[in-house]
């Protein structure tokens, strides 16, 4: 980050600080300060600032085109001691730039640059906490940046516990975000300590290339968003604008999440409510109007039904993207196959004009800690490694996440068995076979119909010089390749990692069957044909 810039390359964060001899009461709410940065071409850009403690202002701004900018600081009510203005050059630069939602390419997602997005993620609600309680989390994000993860789901506020059970041992400290306190809050001030704690986490993913979904309000049941007569608007506007000012300029900013499962607005009760849908839509809009650098409006689910087209309908481009939850089978007998996941994608997303990240099935267990979340009592890497197939032959990037890391526990040095199965998946797409022209091409399986979990799932680019199939429990799958191609065949092993040839040339309607393996139970298997 740059301070007070006079020339800087395009797409770099840029911070300027203006200082008052004015003692305010409070310099949170007595008054609203913003900078107008215009572009080279005359379009006006308004930037929120954010107070940073000793009478001292900031506001944080990342310029995306070359030339001259000015900018200008503008207060209410006027103080003369923000009277500023000035200007400075931004130079070309190659670099991706920000994230972007392309609806119908690549998977849905690439950068500025228009590289393709291969999106992996992890869920660490509480890095920001973790990292004011003191854990390593510098050398956890350096980790999953060599595993290859660029996405990680983090939330602004810390949540205390997770229901039934859930508490944080890990958290040593307060990290309330607001002043007062849980029983006696202060809304209308801000932790400073605490976010200078976030700035230099955002710093650090920025540095290292790692994307965040920032979730601004957490969960629903919590306090205060559980709250509304005490958490009133006024308050949730300040709130939202403070956390754009502060991070919306940076690159690492992927996603700006409004709440998590955002079906329990207004009031932590959790179920499909037409209000929720209005409050996404109001909130989005509204987001959308105050950050200036365009980043991706998403929201996260609870329930998958009814379809997001229909929840949407009054305003289809307020939300850009849905991060999508959708556990599949997570029973004793049959947490394993994950079944049923595609077809609640495909139930859900009928219709749908956006993008979705396929962002939570499930968290993977980890039977050295008590159990605090039932549901997650048989998700094991089984669970973790088809699942994550299933997603990504749906043509979603995928996000997961693990008991070690996820919440109440913040192990943040010790990984669990299913990540591997996760860098898999990426070497699969990323180096095997080229995701951003994968789509789904069921025309080109013609096998008996098979329950729920057990069905083949197909990819194809759009020349059918490279078809993939996923057989979540092995078996046989009949395709109709097309007429007058030869293609060679290769089974992938997701557990291993490992493309081994079948030994033969293919064409035309034909029957595979997947190498066997599995004991308790059957394996799974991609097949990949090329031309």
């Amino acid at each position: 980050m740059i301070d007070n810039p006079e020339k800087i390359a395009s797409r770099t964060v840029a911070e300027w600080t203006f200082s008052t001899l004015k003692q305010y009461e409070n310099p949170f709410i007595d008054v609203k300060v913003d900078v107008e940065f215009v572009r080279p071409d005359g379009a006006v850009l308004l930037m929120p600032a954010f107070y940073d403690g000793d009478q001292t202002w900031k506001v944080r701004f990342n310029p995306g085109r070359p030339g001259k900018w000015i900018y200008r600081v503008v207060s209410r009510p006027n103080n003369p001691d923000f009277d500023l203005s000035g200007h400075f050059e931004v130079g070309d630069q190659k670099t991706k730039g920000f994230l972007r939602s392309v609806p119908g390419k690549n998977w849905g997602f690439e950068y500025e640059s228009g590289e393709p997005a291969f999106l992996l993620g992890d869920t660490v609600y509480n890095l920001f906490g973790a990292d004011f309680c003191g854990l390593d989390v510098p050398a956890f994000l350096e980790r999953r940046a060599r595993q290859g993860f660029n996405l990680l789901r983090v939330r602004l506020p810390v949540s205390p516990f997770h229901p039934p059970a859930g508490y944080s041992a890990w958290q040593t400290r307060r990290t309330w975000p607001w002043g007062g306190s849980e029983q006696a809050p202060r809304f209308d001030q801000f932790n400073l300590e605490y976010f200078h704690t976030v700035d230099k986490v955002v710093a650090q993913a920025e540095q290292l290339g790692v994307g965040l979904e920032m979730i601004m309000e957490a969960y629903g049941f919590e306090f205060p968003f559980n709250s509304r007569n005490i958490f009133v608007p006024e308050w949730e506007e300040l709130w939202l604008r403070y956390l754009i000012a502060r991070y919306d300029a940076f690159n690492a900013v992927y996603f700006w999440t409004p709440m998590n499962e955002y079906e329990y607005y207004p009031n932590g009760d959790w179920h499909y409510k037409p209000v929720a849908d209005l409050w996404a839509m109001r909130i989005a809009r509204w987001i959308k109007e105050i950050a200036p650098h365009g980043h991706i409006l998403s929201i996260h689910n609870g329930p998958v039904m009814p379809a997001f087209a229909k929840r949407f309908a009054a305003d289809p481009q307020a939300i850009d993207t849905i991060m999508f939850q959708a556990w599949g089978t997570v029973g004793q007998e049959d947490s394993w196959l994950a079944g049923g996941i595609e077809e609640q994608i495909g139930g859900s997303f009928k219709d749908w004009g956006g993008t979705a990240v396929f962002a939570e099935y499930g968290y993977e267990r980890n039977p050295e800690f008590e159990l605090l979340v039932p549901g997650h009592i048989f998700c094991d890497e089984e669970h973790t490694r088809r699942g994550a197939w299933r997603g990504a032959f749906c043509a979603l990037p995928v996000i997961h996440g693990f008991e070690n890391s996820w919440g109440p526990w913040q192990i943040l040095d010790r990984d669990q068995p299913g990540l591997v199965y996760l860098q898999h998946l990426r070497d699969f797409f990323t180096r095997i076979v080229p995701f951003n022209d994968l789509k789904p091409a069921p025309e080109l399986i013609s096998s008996a119909p098979a329950p729920v979990g057990f069905r083949p799932k197909i990819l194809a680019n759009s020349s059918r010089s490279t078809i993939c199939v996923y057989l979540p429990v092995g078996g046989s799958v009949s395709l109709i390749l097309p007429d007058g191609v030869d293609f060679q065949g290769q089974w992938f092993d997701p557990r291993t990692g490992e493309l081994n040839p079948t030994g033969s040339h293919y064409s035309g309607k034909m029957t595979l069957t997947a190498p066997e393996g599995g004991k308790s139970h059957p394996w799974d298997w991609v097949l990949v044909l090329k031309a």
